[in-house]
């Protein structure tokens, strides 16, 4: 018998792979990951040709400053701050890869807060 926690893991890994196989690599749009988990909301802008992460914000940063980082505010403020960071890093077009998360929740409000930031996808 397969372990439950298994099963979930490989349908995870399985959905992740589905969305990054449709963000073709490209150095003019790098790709903005993002990867919640209960507490903590991470991003950050990759450049997949030279494997380097050219900007991040998570709400462990001392500059964002949240009370509490796994709600919807919380997301908007880390969406706020990847957007300045990559518009000091010259970057303007991203694609976005949400990896195995619905576009939904605290996802949707990060991105639309990275949207009214400056950041084009």
């Amino acid at each position: 018998m397969v372990k439950p926690s298994k099963v979930k893991n490989q349908k995870r890994w399985r959905r992740r792979n589905h969305v990054r196989a449709a963000l073709t690599p490209d150095s003019e749009r790098p790709r903005l990951s993002v990867h919640r988990t209960n507490k903590h909301i991470y991003c950050q802008i990759i450049d997949d040709e030279a494997g380097k992460t050219l900007a991040s914000a998570s709400t462990k940063d001392k500059s964002v400053s949240v009370e509490y980082g796994g709600n919807c505010e919380a997301a908007k403020a880390v969406g706020k701050a990847i957007a300045e960071r990559a518009s000091t890093a010259g970057i303007k077009k991203v694609k976005f890869d949400r990896g195995h998360f619905k576009y939904h929740g605290r996802i949707a409000d990060f991105a639309d807060a990275a949207r009214e930031g400056g950041l084009e996808f």
